[in-house]
Order: structure tokens, then C-alpha cells, then sequence
């Protein structure tokens, strides 16, 4: 987290049934309305092929709540847990059912390379016999069509940047070598994009300052887009696939100053959004699919790169919502944050909370749901 909010040193030196029935080509036989008559509900009367977390459509099936789904953060006491840590990748993996996080940073200089999973009641830590170097502040995102989670880039223990490419096959590590790949860079947002079955890449931050270009992989390489439209340049903002409108969300970031846009991608090109509602401009939200309510959640992130946040936000594809949970993480920024499908609860862990007197890592875990 410190490495964004003192990143600027690189630069001197150098709605409704209706609208969602396209989730029926996601697998889907009934589809989530996000609202009705100011409910939350959750009706899913079936699904017809499971979508990971990655392809975040894969809600579980439930039934039908006459009352108000209510919706909380709750603290995890889990009986192993990964060292406090922030700006540390992490995403779910479909094929394994389970949650993984990698490497982070604990302290200045004190980089991490362990792999932990999350089993929705412990962590576990995972002894692969090949593993991407000590790393924070990659991109991850589990990649449906390939069964598999892509991690990309990242700050190594030196804070220099990094252009590789790994994949986690629920076991272990592999370097991948793709024939074209984006520039080395950190900060960088991925989501995978379940409309074209492509992992999509946005922005990021390198030794030359912050990138503005999208990128998508197929699985075996990366290739390079041109949309009409895109967002600024930006490092730290937040993303997501949108299953219920199958578009990726973009939020925020940082770009000279915080930014408080609203983006999607269409699998061509990007849109800025006008939303009558919006959390204040921020960088390092962490941002995730909630395919329980349909909604996509946000949390945290720090305002003007010091004033951590503990908000959560909801966006139905339309404009955001300010939730008032009774109870909530610390704030935070730099945190990680999936969504668990195999137990229905977004999952958060860690961060960092950074005042002008203190900077704390954070290594708790807190899951969001109705449950």
C-alpha cells in the first residue's frame, strides 16, 4: 500500500429479470434481480452449469426470502492464518473450490512468496514446488476457460516492477511464456471477462509512470486492445465482471490524484458511467462480484493516498449504494478481497491502515453476506 502512496517517486525518477435474462448464456436458468419493491432477495431457481468466483455468476441456489436479506460483515477466527499483510493477490479457485492469496508485503522491504488458501472456515499454507517470486501488488483473477488462476506483474523485493506471467493450477506455480505480453508494471486491475472468455488487464503503474492500455488473455498469450474509449491512465483503481449486465467494472484509482469514475467494458471498449450516486475518489478499494445479491462490493481504499476508508458500497449496474452494515472490517487500503463461492460470502483479508503517525499491516479475515 505504502509502494502507491509513494509510487509518485518512480515518476520524478524517471435492474430488473429483464435486463439480466443474458445470464442465461452464462449457464444460468433463472436470473438475479438485483432489487424488488427495495428487497434485497436472491432468487435462483437453478443453475445449469457452475461459473466460478472468477466468472462470478455462480450463485448458489436458494430460496425465495419473503423478509429482508440482511446483509453484514462478520469477523473470522480462523485456526491458521496468513502473516498481516497488504497489496497481496488473491482470487477463487473455481476448480479447487477454495480461495487463494499470495505473497503481499508485511512490512518496507519485507516481501512475501508464500501461497495460502482459504477453505471458508481456515487458511491453509500451501507448499508448491515452483512459485513466482516475492511479489505485491500483482493482478490475479481466476481464468474460467482454462480452469486456472492467472497472476500477472507486481513490485518485487526490490520495488522494481515485473512482467511475468504464472499460472496456479491448484497445486503449484508455472511461469507461462507467452508470445506478446504487456510492459512490467504493479497496481494493475484484472478481472476475467465470463461474456468473451478473456481475463481482461487495465492500467497499472511502471518505472515510466502509469499506464492507460487494456490488454486481454486467452489463455496461452496476451494481446494488446484499442478501444474507441478508454479510461485515464490509471494505478489502484478496483475491478470486477459484472455477471448480471456481463460487463467488467472498473472504480477509481489513482491518476496524479484519486478519481472517482465509474467505467465498464463491453468486450470492446469502454464506457464512463454517470451513476447519481458515488463513493468519494479513492485507490486501493478492493472490489469483488457478489453473486449472492447480484450486486458487484467495494470496500475501503485510501483518499488522498493516506485517509483509509471502511465503507462498503454497492454497485447494481446503475449507480452505487452506501451500505450501513452494524458491524465492519477497520479501515483500510491494500487489502484482498473474492468472492467465495462455494460458501456464497465475499471474503476480505488484511490491508494496511496508514494514519500520519502510523502504519499497521492487518491480517484478520472478515466475510460479507447474509449468512
Amino acid at each position: 500500500m505504502n509502494q502507491l502512496r509513494a509510487h509518485m517517486k518512480l515518476l520524478t525518477a524517471a435492474g430488473g429479470v429483464g435486463r439480466l435474462a443474458g445470464l442465461a448464456g452464462l449457464g444460468y436458468r433463472a436470473a438475479v434481480p438485483r432489487r424488488c419493491g427495495g428487497r434485497r432477495v436472491c432468487l435462483v431457481t437453478g443453475v445449469a452449469a457452475l461459473l466460478a468466483a472468477g466468472v462470478p455468476g455462480a450463485c448458489q441456489s436458494v430460496a425465495l426470502a419473503s423478509s429482508y436479506s440482511i446483509l453484514n460483515w462478520t469477523k473470522q477466527h480462523p485456526a491458521a492464518s496468513p502473516l498481516a499483510r497488504w497489496d497481496a493477490p488473491m482470487a477463487y479457485d473455481a476448480a479447487a473450490g477454495n480461495v487463494i492469496l499470495f505473497g503481499g508485503e508485511h512490512g518496507t522491504g519485507n516481501v512475501l512468496r508464500d501461497t495460502w488458501v482459504w477453505n471458508g472456515t481456515t487458511w491453509a499454507k500451501r507448499a508448491p514446488a515452483t512459485s513466482p517470486p516475492a511479489l505485491f501488488d500483482a493482478s490475479t483473477a481466476y481464468d474460467a476457460a482454462t480452469g486456472s488462476v492467472i497472476l500477472f506483474g507486481g513490485f518485487g523485493s526490490k520495488q522494481h516492477v515485473l512482467d511475468g506471467t504464472w499460472v496456479w493450477n491448484g497445486t503449484t506455480w508455472a511461469k507461462q511464456a507467452p508470445a506478446t505480453s504487456p510492459p512490467a508494471r504493479a497496481e494493475a486491475v484484472m478481472a476475467y471477462d465470463a461474456a468473451t472468455g478473456n481475463v481482461v488487464l487495465f492500467g497499472g503503474s511502471g518505472a515510466h509512470g502509469h499506464f492507460r492500455d487494456t490488454w486481454v488473455w486467452n489463455g496461452t498469450t496476451w494481446a494488446k486492445r484499442a478501444p474507441a474509449t478508454s479510461p485515464p491512465a490509471l494505478a489502484g483503481a478496483a475491478m470486477a465482471y459484472d455477471a448480471a449486465t456481463r460487463n467488467v467494472v472498473l472504480f477509481g484509482g489513482l491518476g496524479g490524484v484519486t478519481v472517482n469514475g465509474t467505467w465498464t467494458w463491453d468486450g470492446a471498449t469502454w464506457a464512463k458511467q454517470a451513476p447519481a450516486t458515488s463513493p468519494p475518489a479513492r485507490a486501493e478499494a478492493v472490489m469483488a462480484y457478489d453473486a449472492a445479491t447480484g450486486n458487484v462490493v467495494l470496500f475501503g481504499g485510501a483518499i488522498n493516498l493516506r485517509d483509509d476508508q471502511n465503507g462498503t458500497w454497492t454497485w447494481d449496474g446503475a449507480t452505487w449504494t452506501r451500505q450501513a452494515p452494524a458491524t465492519s472490517p477497520p479501515a483500510r487500503g491494500g487489502a484482498s478481497m473474492a468472492y467465495d463461492r462455494a460458501t456464497g460470502n465475499v471474503v476480505l483479508f488484511g490491508g494496511i491502515f496508514e494514519s500520519t503517525v502510523t502504519v499497521t499491516p492487518l491480517g484478520d479475515t472478515w466475510t460479507w453476506g447474509s449468512g
